[in-house]
């Protein structure tokens, strides 16, 4: 193999090893991240406490040392705290409440998950600058394919310079060569090409084709400014209050303009802190809740209705596909499932996004995990093995797989 093929071979496969441990860093530090995200962003935080503790320094607190009891304890809380009493006392101290059996979860994710809580812990907080000053999350996808393509580009010029010099000392040895093959008529280099070309084509269809239909982070203009923040997050207004139906109906219904002027008329003037829209630029409140008053057809002045009124056309975030069945009052009420979950923190959101990709895939790992209300349950009366074998201890848990959840019929008609 003469020189130049040599370099070109050794040079290629230093540029894939170096992407590739680039590429392999950042995906597991997004995995766990989306594996934090999908399983227990609903219930605790890395810095603070929400339904449960806040995560941060886990693993310097109680038994959480030994990665062996952290697996079983996120695979089956209940069997776990008979043995442990820190688990018992903790479970005590959060009002009884048991964290959902993660059986799904396998070592190596258990792993990202903790690798992203002790990244996020030792990061600095931010300053408040304000959404003008706020920066974006930093990607370095971007400077790591620039460097991968200055690489190659050097690797090219090396083999330029190596084959120049290579022809110069034959000419100065008295070798004669026949002219050097032009880079477009050269196999090797046009093959190499080719590969990464379609590995490259691939990539994006395989993506592009993943993610069709889905609209994770969408986040529709609406023709009001309602900020989810300040309503359900600085006032506590309860979530059933504005959407009743999402406890007892297919559908979590969005409030009519009625809902809103049962608070609008007392509260016609914005005085809370600055609301800022996604690109920085500040929203007037008072301002916005006049536009509730144009829809209702009320006249704040004279304190009644002197026009008709209209429904606000709210443009829907969150849909799903016309096969697939869902019944929020299912997964509230007989659930137990918290509006977080689905939804993200949406208590503090300004304007609303879609937080989950609502693929699948993400619906049959929550009915693979989560656990269902069995015991002393009437309506699961008829099945009687699982409640003789709660009795007799042999399981802690039903996950709603056992009951059916991952049929295609449940969900798909």
């Amino acid at each position: 193999m003469n020189q130049p093929k040599l370099l070109l071979r050794k040079s290629f496969t230093l540029c894939l090893v170096l992407v590739s441990l680039l590429i392999a860093d950042k995906s597991l530090a997004q995995d766990g991240k989306a594996l934090f995200q999908t399983n227990c962003a609903s219930c605790h935080a890395v810095g603070k406490k929400l339904t449960g503790p806040a995560l941060a320094g886990l693993e310097e607190r109680g038994p959480w040392s030994d990665r062996k009891k952290l697996y079983a304890w996120i695979h089956n809380p209940g069997a776990f705290k008979a043995t442990n009493e820190y688990a018992a006392n903790l479970v005590k101290e959060y009002g009884g409440v048991l964290m959902s059996n993660f059986p799904g979860l396998s070592e190596p994710e258990i792993d990202a998950i903790v690798t992203y809580i002790n990244t996020e812990a030792t990061k600095k907080p931010e300053v408040p600058q304000g959404p003008v000053g706020e920066v974006a999350a930093e990607d370095n996808s971007l400077l790591f394919g620039i460097l991968a393509l200055v690489l190659a580009i050097v690797a090219l010029i090396l083999l330029q310079i190596n084959s120049n010099l290579k022809k110069l000392t034959d000419e100065k040895d008295g070798v004669v060569r026949g002219e050097p093959v032009p880079f477009w008529r050269n196999k090797a280099y046009m093959a190499t090409l080719t590969i990464l070309f379609f590995i490259v084509a691939g990539y994006f269809f395989a993506q592009g084709a993943i993610g069709l239909g889905r609209q994770t982070n969408y986040q529709p203009e609406q023709p009001i400014f309602y900020s989810h923040k300040v309503h359900a997050g600085i006032n506590q207004v309860n979530c059933l209050y504005c959407h009743g139906s999402a406890m007892e109906g297919k559908h979590a219904n969005i409030p009519s303009v009625n809902v809103c002027m049962n608070c609008h008329m007392a509260v016609n003037e914005y005085k809370g802190e600055k609301l800022f829209r996604e690109d920085g630029s500040e929203v007037d409140g008072t301002a916005e809740i006049q536009k509730l008053y144009k829809y209702a057809g009320w006249d704040p002045a004279s304190n009644k209705y002197t026009a008709q009124g209209k429904p606000i056309e709210w443009i829907k975030i969150h849909n799903l596909p016309d096969h697939v069945y869902f019944n929020h009052s299912q997964h509230t009420k007989a659930g137990g499932v918290q509006c977080q979950t689905c939804h993200g923190d949406i208590q503090k959101m300004d304007e609303v996004y879609q937080f989950s990709n609502l693929s699948m895939g993400w619906c049959i790992n929550c009915h693979r995990e989560t656990s269902v209300k069995f015991k002393d349950n009437g309506f699961y009366s008829m099945y009687e093995k699982f409640h003789n074998d709660i009795k007799n201890g042999k399981m802690d848990s039903v996950t709603v797989e056992k009951i059916g959840g991952t049929e295609c019929q449940k969900c798909h008609y």
